[in-house]
């Protein structure tokens, strides 16, 4: 798997070529639309001059003139093993050179397949200001390459052949897309056996890609810029059209063994509206009344992949973006990451071995991206690797520094990115355990190296080739299991302009340096012989070759005239013994083709006794891996012999007993990198619930809670240890619907009258099965629906009349109830906004409700303020209001924004109470480098707290609210609600709860633990200020001035004077008119003991008349000491 390249979430990489590619042409190579060897080459541009600052090897001369004494001269690093080199005295070359081609500078190159010796070649001359072919040849060899003919398609009419597509099934038949020079006549010339003849096929649309059938070799669709798509069944000899507006490089075959149909066709479209759909379709009939949706709503542009047994779609709403997949064609299922990953950007990596491997960019990440495993349904999803660098790309795509090593399942290269150093890593068990590259133990000359760990390693260049004939900076091969070649450096930490080549033949256990500057690398024979060809922008007749693994190296001279290259190419299959080098003598001369043959080498096959064996194991000597100890072939040293086509690497495969290593992290469950001694532990995010049922949890079903530990997909081990044995049995119980909500199908919150509207149900929560709800859409029609949220049974209206109309739905089964409230508005599109309000108020008190909107740049903004059932609501041009609750309980607020375009809403439900308790809280710093500043994370803290409270005190959990405070420094304010039954005594009561807590938050206890171990502690904000309340009705403040007099004389005779020295009234009390912090300020010292009491909640006599003081912003008391003697004196 070669380092991503990526844009949305199309895995196949996309290349970029030496000078002015046509993407549509590069595609025709690398994209799901050929599946061939055939590429398109661009000649570099520009004439070249021999440099000598590019310098040559020392062990080789690469340059024009290579005399035989000089080689010999310098033999001695690269010729270890004479009896090698006479084994190889046979290899031939030969050269052909295109004659009439020198302008044109481009070439697609296609051998035809295994066991043929037909190679086709299309040289152009593309242009790049008109974004043109003008010009173009083709040239076929029956011979290897031998030998080339130019072939006259038509005779007297000079065509434009632009590309060429080759079936993957039967690589005989050939389709070229040609026209005529003025453009005016579009043809396709259709050939069944390897291009030796051809008919001409007029085609009345102008394709620009085809895309053959993976398993029905006469089927392929044609796909043209303006967006129309053609099917044939016949090798394209007559088409029919399926579909218009459908998106480019999004269009899928059905996948053998997961689509029922192989006629079935996945695509991305585009519908009347504007959105993008995903649609199905039969080729016979794909019409839009048969077309299907299986993508309930609008999805990105771009966004549909369709890869082996998942599907997978990209959603964005406001600024906020989901990922959903379908495993083999079920419902699409919102993708689960950590919950507060909130993704940027994500690419896929493989999806292979029934596991999808995903490369996610998180919300604090900018250069790097962080490394994901599914479950088998591609839904949840655990980190294995963290910080791999990404390089943005032209046009906006990211190549991300992970590489899949061909030929053994489970080992990845990655470049991990940590206070800008960028450093390898290898893992052999598919991201459980990484490891750094261990360095060589000698240079190749022989001599130590002063590598050592842990402070040097090796580090490798992971980037794809920009030339599509040339490998990339590391190569491996399918058919050469454990042969690894790279270019890097050993040191600290990789450094970009350095390219040595490394090679390793252990599968990345002991490497060796080859060559001091980057090479090609060419595999033959499964290995049996690698081809080196220096990179560089210098005139070349030689290449270095080797027979033992890269342990030695001999020197051929392919040309007697020194060449630029441009590319390798061999036979498709791995028994190829024979491959072709590309170039030119000069930029404007012809293409010059040189065949390389090594057959005559070898004169004979390979038998057993040729071969040994070799055990894989990782760096730290464990042959275990993934839970089997396996064994390949290898030729052993000496044996000059072919491989051949029978050769098969694997030998031998052997199950090992379970242990830890084959148990990785399972959702919701992360390995500490704080604590190193429980390196291996995995830890429940503070977010996640392990004993919690899932979503698919039904009455009368059972499941199993998680021990944070699941088995590694693809890995065979038996017995030993079972790190899921521990797991509990639940019984599914019957579950209140919990976040129910309702929406419109297109996310729009405003329509036109008579536009058909498709109301959505979901519920987040809860069981399902057996809930009723219960639906009415605000204009007297009403409906009852069972398993609403299951069945996906659509809800579709029409609203006749202009207006406002409050959509209710109500979710209810025999465990509870949940309501969920929309306003619809009949006029025209609108969008998203977030709703901040505390979530306690006092009765008759001043609340501020603030709107905030995303993005933050939007203007003239109305906001729309709904405060309980009522359907007038509050207009304002500002995003905030003040407004008072009069009544005690549950009040719903509403809030919609709308710029005139779009309008987007959010609801709270704000509990009032006549009496509440506030207490400021702060957090420990290091909380603040994970705080996203998004509503969701900040409720989720404030649960953990109240539930960590509720656990240490044994206050009941719904007397208690925390809620976190937008913005940084983290801070939160605790709300403490009012006890249900008051004592009926009339004199002071303290509420007890208030100590208790205080002294939770004096004592450290209150803790919890975030990514990676994190320890955070909640204290209180300030711990000598205690905290305020809240009242509606008598307050607290004539409380505290009664007790602060009780202090200084006796109790009886102090409160008779002071009632009847009071003018105008019997007492005095002191009323909140909001929830900002009271002061009250005072000489007199207080005992400990006496400010508790203060602190409490407390009830005085009812015969106390009350009487308000201060002002709405709220009441501060002064009281110096001189008025005090005064005034309790007289």
């Amino acid at each position: 798997m070669a380092p991503l390249h990526l844009k949305g979430f199309d895995s196949s990489p996309h290349l970029c070529v030496v000078m002015l590619m046509i993407a549509s042409v590069w595609m025709a190579w690398t994209g799901p639309v050929h599946g061939d060897t055939r590429v398109v080459l661009n000649r570099v541009d520009g004439d070249h001059a021999l440099d000598s600052s590019d310098g040559f090897s020392p062990g080789v001369t690469d340059g024009e003139s290579v005399e035989a004494g000089a080689i010999v001269e310098h033999l001695s690093r690269l010729r270890r093993a004479a009896t090698s080199q006479g084994k190889v005295s046979l290899l031939s070359s030969s050269s052909f050179v295109l004659k009439g081609d020198a302008t044109h500078n481009q070439a697609m190159v296609h051998w035809t397949g295994e066991n043929s010796s037909v190679i086709l070649i299309l040289t152009k001359y593309y242009h790049a200001d008109s974004s043109k072919v003008l010009e173009s040849s083709l040239w076929r060899s029956t011979d290897y390459g031998t030998t080339y003919t130019k072939l006259n398609l038509m005779p007297g009419t000079t065509i434009v052949v632009t590309s060429f597509y080759i079936c993957p099934t039967n690589k005989k038949k050939v389709v070229l897309v040609s026209s005529s020079i003025n453009e005016r006549d579009q043809m396709l010339f259709i050939s069944a056996d390897e291009g030796s003849s051809f008919q001409r096929q007029p085609v009345s649309f102008t394709p620009d890609t085809l895309l053959f059938h993976p398993k029905e070799e006469d089927k392929l669709l044609a796909y043209c810029k303006e967006g129309r798509l053609y099917v044939s069944t016949d090798l394209g000899r007559k088409w029919i059209l399926l579909q218009e507006r459908v998106t480019k490089d999004k269009i899928f075959w059905s996948v053998s063994g997961v689509d029922v149909d192989p006629d079935l066709v996945h695509m991305e479209m585009q519908d009347s509206s504007g959105g993008y759909l995903y649609v199905t379709c039969l080729i016979q009939n794909c019409s839009d009344k048969m077309v299907t949706a299986q993508f309930l709503g609008k999805i990105d542009h771009n966004s549909l992949l369709v890869q082996d047994d998942y599907i997978f779609v990209k959603v964005t709403t406001g600024n906020r973006t989901k990922y959903y997949v379908s495993h083999r064609r079920n419902e699409f299922v919102q993708m689960r990451f950590p919950k507060y990953s909130l993704p940027k950007g994500l690419h896929i990596v493989s999806t292979d071995e029934n596991q999808v491997f995903v490369a996610l960019q998180e919300w604090y990440q900018t250069d790097t991206y962080n490394l994901y495993q599914s479950d088998p349904q591609g839904v949840y999803y655990s980190v294995v690797l963290e910080d791999v660098r990404s390089t943005k790309q032209p046009e906006e795509s990211v190549l991300v520094d992970i590489l899949e090593v061909r030929g053994i399942k489970g080992v990845f290269l990655a470049n991990q990115k940590i206070d800008g150093k960028v450093r390898t890593l290898i893992t052999y068990n598919k991201g459980r355990d990484w490891e750094h590259l261990a360095p060589p133990i000698k240079d190749m000359n022989g001599r130590p190296v002063s590598c050592k760990a842990p402070d040097c390693h090796l580090h490798l260049h992971l980037r794809w080739a920009d030339n599509p004939y040339v490998s990339g900076t590391v190569h491996t091969k399918d058919s050469a299991p454990g042969l690894i070649m790279g270019a890097g450096n050993l040191g600290s930490k990789l450094v970009e302009n350095k390219e040595e080549m490394y090679v390793t033949a252990d599968c990345g256990k002991t490497w060796r340096q080859v060559f001091e500057e980057e090479h090609h690398i060419l595999y033959l024979d499964h290995g049996g012989v690698i081809v080196a060809i220096k990179d560089t922008s210098i005139p070349l007749k030689i290449l270095k070759f080797s027979i033992d693994e890269g342990q030695t190296w001999s020197v051929h001279n392919f040309t007697s005239t020194s060449v630029f290259v441009d590319g390798l190419l061999s036979e498709p299959g791995d028994e190829t013994l024979v491959m072709t080098v590309f170039g030119h003598i000069s930029y404007r001369s012809d293409w010059e083709l040189v065949k390389v043959d090594f057959r005559q080498s070898f004169s004979r096959q390979c038998t057993e006794e040729d071969y040994d064996s070799w055990t894989l194991t990782d760096l730290q000597g464990d042959k275990c891996i993934m839970g089997q100890e396996r064994s390949f072939r290898r030729r052993r040293d000496g044996a000059f012999c072919v491989k051949g086509k029978s050769y098969t690497s694997a030998l031998t495969a052997k199950p090992c007993r379970c242990t830890e290593r084959d148990f990785n992290c399972d959702y919701g469950f992360e390995r500490s990198q704080v604590l190193k001694a429980d390196g291996s532990r995995c830890f429940a995010d503070f977010w996640h619930d392990p004993d919690a049922p899932p979503d698919t949890c039904h009455l009368g079903q059972s499941y199993e809670s998680s021990t944070g530990y699941r088995k590694m997909i693809s890995n065979v081990c038996e017995g030993g240890v079972n790190k899921q044995q521990s797991a509990k049995q639940y019984t599914c119980p019957l579950l209140p619907p919990r976040g129910l909500q309702v929406g419109i199908k297109g996310q729009m919150l405003a329509v036109a009258p008579g536009d058909d509207i498709t109301f959505i149900v979901h519920q987040e929560q809860g069981d399902t099965s057996s809930t009723r709800y219960q639906v009415d859409l605000g204009d007297g029609v009403r409906a009852i629906y069972q398993n609403l949220t299951v069945t996906d049974e659509p809800i579709q209206h029409r609203y006749e009349a202009p207006g406002v109309y409050r959509v209710a739905v109500k979710a209810e089964n025999m465990a509870g109830h949940a309501t969920a409230t929309m306003y619809i508005q009949v006029i025209a599109p609108l969008q998203e906004v977030h709703l901040e309000v505390g979530p306690i108020a006092g009765r008759n008190q001043q609340v501020n409700l603030t709107a905030t909107v995303l993005p933050v740049e939007s203007n003239l903004t109305v906001f729309y303020w709904w405060i309980g059932d009522s359907l007038q609501p509050k207009l304002s041009l500002e995003n905030s209001i003040l407004t008072r609750f009069p009544e005690t309980g549950d009040v719903s607020v509403t809030v919609q924004a709308s710029n005139g375009r779009s309008m987007v809403q959010d609801s709270r439900t704000v509990r009032v109470y006549d009496h509440f308790q506030v207490i400021p809280l702060s957090f420990s710093s290091n909380l603040d480098g994970f705080n996203p500043n998004i509503p969701e994370w900040r409720e989720d803290i404030g649960q953990v707290v109240t539930k960590m409270l509720t656990k240490i005190t044994g206050i009941p959990e719904e007397s208690l609210v925390t809620m976190v405070k937008p913005g940084l420094p983290t801070t939160a304010n605790l709300y403490v609600m009012p006890l249900e039954s008051k004592p009926v005594t009339r004199s002071v009561f303290v509420d007890k709860r208030i100590p208790a807590i205080i002294q939770a938050f004096s004592d450290n206890n209150v803790s919890f633990v975030v990514r990676g171990g994190v320890k955070v502690l909640v204290m209180l904000a300030d711990p000598n200020a205690g905290f305020h309340g809240a009242a509606g009705g008598p307050g607290v403040w004539a409380l505290a001035i009664v007790l602060l007099i009780s202090l200084l004389a006796s109790g009886s005779f102090i409160l008779y004077k002071f009632k009847r020295k009071l003018p105008g009234s019997r007492n005095v009390y002191a009323q909140m008119h909001n929830e900002k912090e009271q002061e009250m300020t005072s000489p007199v010292n207080h005992s400990e003991d006496t400010q508790h009491i203060i602190q409490g909640e407390e009830f005085i006599d009812d015969d106390l008349d009350s009487q308000t003081l201060g002002n709405h912003s709220g009441v501060v008391l002064s009281i110096n000491s001189r008025e005090l003697h005064s005034y309790l004196t007289s």
